[in-house]
């Protein structure tokens, strides 16, 4: 296969992979973590009305959905990329990172949690991803 194409479809695995990962734990942390009773967490508006009443375990779970989402999302583009895998890691997390941003934009979340959000969940883990693939996979 032509490496660029090779790294088209690397970056566009790790993109799926990555939002199914974080996607599913965002979906599945009201049954582990119920959110605060009266809060409807199934739309931005209910978030937004709704957020002021969370406690910080109920960030866990957004935040693993992001550093999860990212890590697993760059290190299926390494495995897959034919060249430059770091590079390739790296758009993923800044992706993801331009998503972060945006929630971090729309919903009034804690300050505490956006920047911990921010800076730890994205490139951390697409680095972390990028030097675990790479070594495991030359």
């Amino acid at each position: 296969m032509h490496p660029v194409l090779r790294n088209i479809l690397a970056l566009l695995a790790g993109i799926i992979a990555g939002s199914l990962i974080n996607g599913a734990l965002i979906s599945i942390s009201a049954h582990i973590i119920p959110p605060p009773a009266g809060v409807d967490v199934t739309t931005e508006a209910g978030l937004k009305a709704g957020i002021h009443l969370f406690e910080p375990r109920h960030f866990i779970f957004p935040f693993l959905a992001h550093a999860l989402g990212t890590f697993f999302g760059a290190w299926i583009t390494v495995l897959i990329a034919a060249n430059r895998k770091m590079m390739w890691a790296m758009i993923v997390s800044l992706l993801f990172f331009i998503g972060g941003a945006m929630m971090v934009y729309s919903l009034p979340a804690p300050m505490w949690f956006n920047i911990t959000d921010l800076v730890l969940a994205y490139f951390p883990m697409g680095y972390l991803a990028a030097r675990l693939g790479m070594r495991r996979r030359p």
